[in-house]
């Protein structure tokens, strides 16, 4: 993909008119050195700026890669490499594209660069590439957003979801929605402006039993959100208790790696110490903290109220008991500190040695020594955020605060048009809401034109006959 933004709402690149038409050219790979860099080129002009660039011109064969010599201004060899022609509409962006795959070097890839811009090209806006794409129907705003998040994923699931995203599966979902209250809204003008023509007007049962229906498309929609949000943004998790309970042990299990020191000295981490990791598909920032008691060493106080300020900040709170040793006043301030801070998880640790402390009864046995219980407390984990009982991947979910933002207003216009019609209120002031909450939709979308509404309503009903 093309470096820089993709395509956004309110985030992307303001290209129209003429500028729309102009042949673009922009470093594709990351920044640095090495093995590949390519060069994307798109535009009516696109085989015209890298003719001259060429020592012989290739024959030009669709989607085959060619091996090609590279010259500079003055027709010395500058690289060797492969270029692939996507002839319009058959492309990413819809537009005749070419594609260089030369060396990964920096400063050949911006020779290259020039060389193209002296010929024609001008050099791509921040996703320009995505937002021409969406303006030539290859993607729609859900798939160019989805873009983004699958270069930004960092974790295989994330990645997953993106791709599904990228493949329609938010607007799959948004399509039956959308359609049936196009079909209202067509229902009800055609009432209005064709009466005449023995067109019946639909009554009040009528149009709530279809804004019902309508309503719980938007409705699941939206209880999607909440779990696509844990997806996009991940969760973050603090391992809080008295030092020596094993927390930072927990803490290099939990993310499978030795990140945090592990001693048997008292006070050994005094600072706030942070690894993500994937728990589930969801990127989970794990924070190893400071054990909790009374000192008066100044770095080590100032250590435990990093802790207590990451219990209030994290998303849950895992708070660590040795089970070897009968529990002590410290442990249950935090037990009770976590309950009136949110959601939290007890778990009691070095379950391999004979226990000497009594627990609660939904405490989490485990081990971080040998293992023991953490599968079961990854699974509590994930449950206590959320992330289980997750719709299925096909189905889609909504990961964007935009999107969510528009269903929610989508859903308050759909609201309104029901109490309207249950009202009594004229078809013409009804239709205000229907096609307020059809606009939120179209935000996310693109737009439905009044082609769209006119075709509806004279498929579905015989005018004129």
């Amino acid at each position: 993909m093309e470096s820089g933004r993709d395509a956004r709402t309110g985030d992307g690149p303001n290209v129209t008119g003429a500028a729309a038409k102009e042949t673009i050219a922009a470093i594709s790979t990351p920044p640095g050195r090495g093995a590949l860099g390519v060069i994307r080129i798109s535009g009516p002009s696109a085989r015209d700026v890298v003719r001259p660039i060429l020592r012989r011109i290739p024959p030009w064969i669709p989607r085959q890669a060619v091996r090609v010599d590279i010259r500079d201004e003055q027709g010395r060899e500058l690289d060797q490499g492969l270029l692939t022609w996507f002839p319009a509409p058959r492309s990413y962006t819809g537009e005749d594209v070419v594609e260089l795959s030369l060396h990964g070097s920096p400063i050949v890839l911006r020779a290259v660069l020039d060389r193209l811009c002296q010929h024609g090209a001008r050099l791509a806006l921040p996703g320009e590439f995505s937002f021409r794409a969406f303006l030539h129907g290859k993607l729609d705003l859900p798939q160019a957003e989805a873009v983004r998040a699958l270069i930004d994923a960092t974790t295989l699931y994330q990645a997953r979801v993106a791709l599904q995203q990228v493949h329609g599966s938010v607007s799959r979902r948004l399509a039956a929605p959308k359609r049936e209250l196009v079909d209202l809204i067509a229902l009800l003008e055609a009432g209005i402006d064709f009466a005449e023509d023995d067109v019946s007007v639909a009554s009040t049962a009528e149009i709530l039993d279809r804004l019902r229906g309508i309503r719980d498309h938007i409705a699941r929609l939206l209880a999607s959100f909440a779990y696509g949000q844990l997806v996009e943004n991940g969760a973050s998790l603090a391992i809080v208790g008295r030092p020596n309970v094993g927390k930072s042990s927990l803490f290099n299990r939990l993310i499978g790696q030795d990140r945090a020191i592990v001693t048997d000295i008292a006070g050994t981490t005094r600072d706030l110490i942070s690894e993500v990791a994937s728990l589930g598909g969801i990127p989970i920032k794990f924070l190893d903290t400071a054990g909790v008691r009374e000192s008066a060493d100044l770095v080590e106080t100032l250590g435990i109220e990093r802790t207590f300020q990451a219990m209030a900040d994290a998303d849950l709170t895992l708070v660590v008991i040795d089970l070897s040793v009968p529990l002590a006043d410290a442990d249950h301030q935090l037990v009770e500190r976590a309950r009136q801070g949110g959601r939290h998880l007890i778990v009691a640790n070095k379950c391999d040695l004979p226990p000497r402390a009594l627990v609660a009864s939904d405490a989490i046995p485990v081990s971080a020594v040998t293992g023991e219980g953490i599968p079961m407390l990854k699974e509590a984990i994930t449950a206590a955020l959320g992330a289980t009982n997750r719709e299925s991947q096909e189905e889609g979910f909504i990961t964007s605060l935009r999107h969510a933002q528009h269903l929610r207003e989508c859903a308050r216009f759909l609201e309104q048009a029901a109490t309207s019609a249950t009202s009594g209120i004229p078809h013409e002031m009804l239709l205000l809401d229907l096609y307020a909450a059809l606009q939120q939709l179209d935000a996310i979308t693109g737009a439905t034109t009044a082609d769209d509404i006119l075709n509806r309503i004279f498929s579905t009903f015989c005018i004129g006959k």
